[in-house]
């Protein structure tokens, strides 16, 4: 059980989207008290000037990171760009526990890092202490952690759809096929042509084709899952909606699988896992059916070609995919409830 007094939390990167929707899943948390926002850009600004949505809430200005007392927290979220995270998270007292949000403790191999994100990481010494934080399928170790690598929004819902299959031998984890879709806030809130509205709002479009960066995290997941060296053929798109995001994984069955043994091998792994949804025979996972919540929909379908199968995930990449993946490793970390702060049910329409 966790302590009756409320945990000190700090927000790096308070004035994006993953921190700004971390912050209005903690503020209403029991166990959580806000006591700093930090936003290097934006230091001295109250947060109903850059978020005026969450004006009424009364927590602290937007400040700097010197400027923040760390001894009187106990943890802090971060919503910064890779990069930039690790040298911030550098920083911090070992006293204070870490839930990251960026890209920069998810790759356990630095050098893979280093081709993927451009340059060195520049805290190589603090990534074995870090723990990859998918919570359906590291419970154990996060709870224990100091760092968690919260997974990128994509790899969240691939792999919550592919790692319990590719642990029960039901499908070839080196002929993953899949065809991602995402919602804008995806790119973060940074001026960007191709999210402008003119731009994207009524277009739909591929992106980092062949080459995203979430390629090599999903391959170093899938890979310890099967015991080998895989590759995983990926292609995000554009989707001109402002949050969601659905995958659509194609694969390969093996030995005798069958659609049924990959729903049996599904409901298995989560049978315990409080939001993630397993849809009935012909129910199909969409956006709009988790908006704002953190849950996840996963179906499988037969697929008209011999020995293959489509399964199909669904998050809302801000929640599930970010900030509320961050909020249920919080409650594991610190002893709370797995669901606590995150009951809300997904906005519908």
């Amino acid at each position: 059980m966790a302590s009756k007094s409320k945990i000190a939390a700090a927000v790096l990167g308070a004035s994006g989207y993953t921190g700004a929707d971390l912050i209005r899943l903690a503020a209403l948390h029991p166990g959580i008290e806000i006591k700093a926002l930090i936003a290097k850009s934006h230091a001295g600004q109250p947060l109903g000037k850059v978020f005026p949505h969450l004006g009424v809430l009364g927590l602290p200005d937007l400040v700097t990171s010197e400027e923040v007392d760390w001894d009187v927290i106990d943890v802090a979220f971060c919503g910064l760009p890779h990069a930039t995270a690790h040298q911030e998270i550098a920083k911090l007292p070992k006293s204070v526990k870490v839930v990251d949000m960026s890209a920069d403790f998810r790759l356990r191999d630095p050098a893979t890092y280093a081709e993927w994100y451009g340059g060195e990481h520049g805290a190589t010494e603090m990534l074995g202490e870090a723990v990859y934080g998918l919570t359906e399928h590291y419970r154990d170790q996060i709870k224990d952690a100091r760092i968690v690598a919260c997974p990128g929004c994509y790899p969240t819902a691939i792999l919550l759809a592919m790692l319990p299959l590719v642990k029960a031998k039901q499908i070839d984890a080196g002929a993953i096929i899949v065809d991602a879709k995402s919602g804008v806030t995806g790119a973060g809130r940074a001026l960007k042509q191709n999210t402008l509205f003119a731009e994207a709002g009524e277009g739909l479009s591929p992106y980092g084709i062949g080459a995203h960066r979430h390629i090599p995290e999903l391959e170093q997941e899938i890979g310890q899952a099967a015991g080998e060296t895989v590759r995983v053929n990926f292609t995000p798109h554009l989707a001109p909606m402002a949050r969601g995001e659905l995958c659509t994984c194609y694969v390969a069955l093996e030995g005798d699988a069958t659609v049924e043994s990959l729903r049996t091998a599904l409901r298995d792994t989560y049978a315990d896992a409080p939001f993630i949804q397993l849809l009935e025979d012909g129910s199909i996972p969409a956006t709009q059916n988790v908006r704002g919540s953190n849950y996840c929909q996963i179906a499988v379908f037969a697929d008209r070609l011999e020995g293959r199968a489509i399964v199909v995930a669904a998050i809302d990449n801000l929640v599930k995919g970010s900030a509320g993946q961050a909020l249920q490793n919080f409650n594991l970390m610190f002893g709370f409830d797995e669901t606590e702060g995150l009951k809300q049910l997904p906005l519908f329409p």
